[in-house]
């Protein structure tokens, strides 16, 4: 028995269509980049270098906005040099690099100062005097001079001269010597003793015991000192500055002075005569007399005239402690034309 029955052909299945989701009712948001950043080609060293100095100008100006009066101290530094804000401090007669330091003061100042030695029938004295003019007008104390037949001086590059008196203010212990032949010297800078104020920072520069140009520093201690010392010669101080020569005290105390109802170096004598003073720590020796004391802008503030220095038991003295008293130089300024005519000579 045959089977005939042939399998029937399949019937091909309808193809299946792809499913799409519905179409939303809006339109779909997709998150955004921001690729600046990303994009932005690395920077070269140069620009970093120029961003660096931008953010640096930035901080510095947003400092000088919070610090409000302070701007003007803000300086910008560019390639040809420096420019400074308006209302900064102008420069003085010592040069920026050293300004405000002792070395820079002593540098600025020292050619001005110079060494007087005054010789006399009884012996000879040491003091200092600071140069006014450039042919050789020297401030120097009455009592560094006083009773002198002959005086030298000495500049701070070895050079002597001879010199003469012009004039003389022992009331205030100023006198004003002219050296001869001279010209084209270094003058020195006198500034306003009505600004010193206590603590100030100064500078002394003097030929203490003859060692010619020695600097010191310190502050300005007090001011307005009552110091009494000895007029001229013909009392106790024979007309020896420094009290250097035929007196009875050690020439090593220095000029006798008075303060404060005591006597110090020795006697001042009978005629004497009382001024304001500055006091100050720099240390002063015999020697000093007539120098300068400076202010850190390098000017002078006052005339160095007397120190204290204490006796030891063998009778000699155990140099400057700190008590050192100067003229003011607006004393000073106020009697040059006096000085200059002659004074009390």
């Amino acid at each position: 028995m045959t089977d005939d029955t042939q399998p029937q052909p399949q019937q091909p299945q309808p193809q299946q269509q792809p499913y799409y989701p519905p179409r939303p009712p809006y339109e779909p948001t997709y998150p955004t980049y921001d690729t600046t950043y990303a994009q932005a080609p690395a920077p070269s060293p140069r620009r970093r270098a120029k961003r660096g100095v931008g953010l640096m100008a930035a901080v510095a100006i947003a400092a000088a906005a919070v610090g409000g009066g302070t701007a003007t101290l803000v300086e910008r530094w560019t390639d040809g040099g420096t420019a400074t804000a308006s209302g900064a401090v102008s420069g003085t007669n010592v040069s920026a690099s050293s300004k405000g330091t002792v070395a820079g003061v002593a540098q600025a100042v020292s050619p001005s100062i110079v060494e007087i030695s005054a010789s006399s029938n009884s012996g000879k004295s040491t003091g200092s005097g600071v140069i006014i003019t450039s042919d050789g007008e020297i401030v120097t104390n009455n009592h560094v001079i006083s009773g002198a037949s002959q005086i030298s001086v000495q500049l701070s590059d070895g050079k002597t001269y001879t010199a003469k008196v012009v004039g003389t203010d022992p009331d205030k212990d100023l006198a004003l010597i002219k050296l001869q032949g001279a010209s084209g010297l270094k003058t020195a800078t006198l500034g306003d003793s009505s600004k010193v104020r206590v603590g100030d920072e100064v500078v002394a520069i003097g030929s203490p015991e003859g060692l010619t140009g020695t600097v010191t520093s310190g502050i300005v201690s007090a001011l307005d000192r009552d110091v009494t010392v000895a007029k001229e010669d013909g009392g106790q101080d024979g007309g020896q500055g420094d009290g250097q020569g035929q007196q009875q005290w050690d020439p090593r105390q220095g000029w006798p002075f008075e303060f404060g109802g005591q006597q110090f170096n020795g006697d001042t004598g009978s005629s004497k005569t009382t001024y304001k003073a500055i006091q100050t720590d720099a240390s002063l020796n015999p020697g000093n007399s007539g120098g300068a004391l400076i202010n850190m802008n390098g000017e002078i503030i006052g005339i160095n005239s007397a120190m204290y220095s204490p006796s030891s038991s063998s009778g000699s003295t155990a140099g400057s402690v700190g008590l050192g008293f100067a003229i003011p130089v607006n004393t000073v300024k106020a009697d040059l034309d006096q000085l200059r005519s002659g004074g009390d000579s």
